[in-house]
């Protein structure tokens, strides 16, 4: 199999700073976008938490071309997908048509994108919509825990320290012209991605790009923002999130880990997924659930990112069995962090993480969402040509100084969200 490389990823960047990435794969009839533009909750304050997701969510409902039937009508007529999302740096969009009609989904890609025009009822709608899923996860033990973690682990004057999707008391309090103004200042074509894989010859896929957006300008939109410099080792502490009526506790304990570009990232996700994900949920899962039977659940994740990213360790629990959980994930801690992990663990994760490539690779998908993060880290068109080598070039050494600079057993982070 030919991997995608520099050679195969055709890259146009616009004037307009916009950038084009395309790859054929004429064996299918489909075509596939992925792409984002930096218009996340990093852009706006705390206290109008929610306002970056009202805007990226009011995108389908409704343009100055057309209005939200029309919208749908137009894709539904041809098969298509349309989606967006949002998140604390950018806002995302995704869809997926036939090949020969690319056009149409471009043309109501820019639409949306270009021309939303908010209307209250529609956003009324939306905002009650985000409101009952927040209501609704207020019961949600692990969801509990997780936020509790994230704003513990991130502190106040951090972007990860609040929702993207905001909160219960921001959510009511955002105004339509806000979510004018917030669409007006920071949509616009400078850090936008897009990435388009299917079958269609790539002069042709870029020719239909420019034609909807090669003249889009937004003389205000501001420079990418960065995130604030942190500690990446929080101080330890503890919460308990008390939820009337639960028989489960969840846990959530970790540390903050290193950013998507770091330079020992892919040491810290090996180590990371022989603490907790291989196999049925790595040395963690072995222990916790499979030797003891104390979890339903037991893992570890490392978030990445634009980071640094959390490293968090997690598990659902009977409320008596809570601490000696907490002990057991520290020992398996503590044992990453002061020997190195044997060899057959090593190969065993390297053969894993380069034998699951392929299979990411064989739907327009899969490769649209990994170009994508390529063109959005900095990784380079051939980081995919290169990555058998970059895994395999990792040494026990090399995930034991890892999991050593961001991992401390006896200062974590601990969230448990259960029965009082």
């Amino acid at each position: 199999m030919t991997l995608p490389n520099a050679e195969t990823i055709h890259r146009v960047q616009f004037p307009n700073g916009m950038v084009v990435l395309v790859y054929e794969t004429p064996h299918t009839q489909s075509v596939v976008l992925s792409g984002s533009l930096p218009a996340g909750s990093i852009y706006h304050a705390p206290e109008e938490g929610g306002l970056a997701a009202l805007t990226s969510g009011g995108l389908m409902r409704g343009t100055i071309h057309r209005d939200f039937d029309q919208i749908h009508s137009t894709l539904e007529d041809i098969g298509a997908d349309l989606d967006t999302t949002y998140g604390v740096h950018k806002m995302g969009f995704g869809g997926k048509a036939l090949a020969e009609d690319l056009p149409t989904l471009i043309d109501v890609l820019a639409d949306v994108i270009r021309n939303p025009t908010f209307s209250e009822d529609q956003i009324e709608r939306l905002r009650g919509e985000s409101l009952t899923w927040l209501k609704y996860r207020q019961q949600n033990t692990q969801w509990l825990a997780s936020r509790t973690f994230r704003q513990m682990v991130y502190p106040k004057t951090h972007p990860y320290h609040y929702s993207a999707r905001g909160t219960l008391e921001t959510l009511p309090t955002i105004t339509l012209e806000q979510i004018r103004t917030f669409h007006q200042q920071y949509y616009g074509a400078r850090g936008m991605i897009l990435v388009i894989v299917g079958a269609v010859r790539a002069a042709d896929a870029v020719e239909i790009v420019a034609r909807y957006f090669a003249d889009w300008d937004n003389p205000h939109q501001p420079p990418v923002r960065q995130l604030p410099s942190i500690d990446l080792r929080p101080a330890g502490q503890q919460q308990m999130i008390g939820v009337p009526g639960k028989t489960q506790s969840d846990i959530i304990m970790g540390t903050l880990g290193p950013s998507r570009t770091a330079p020992d990232y892919h040491a810290a996700n090996l180590a990371n997924s022989i603490l907790g994900q291989f196999g049925m949920m790595g040395r963690i899962g072995d222990v916790v659930r499979e030797r003891e039977g104390l979890a339903y659940y037991a893992g570890s994740q490392l978030e990445g990112g634009y980071g640094p990213g959390a490293w968090r360790f997690s598990a659902g629990v009977d409320p008596a069995n809570v601490q000696r959980v907490i002990d057991l994930i520290r020992q398996e801690i503590h044992r990453m962090v002061t020997e190195p992990v044997s060899v057959d663990d090593l190969a065993d994760n390297q053969s894993y993480f380069t034998g699951r490539l392929p299979l990411q690779l064989e739907s327009n998908d899969g490769i649209a969402g990994i170009l994508h993060s390529m063109e959005a880290y900095q990784l380079g068109l051939d980081y995919l040509a290169t990555y058998r080598d970059t895994i395999y070039r990792l040494t026990p050494d090399d995930l034991l100084r890892a999991a050593q600079r961001y991992l401390d057993p006896d200062n974590l982070v601990i969230s448990i969200a259960g029965p009082s």
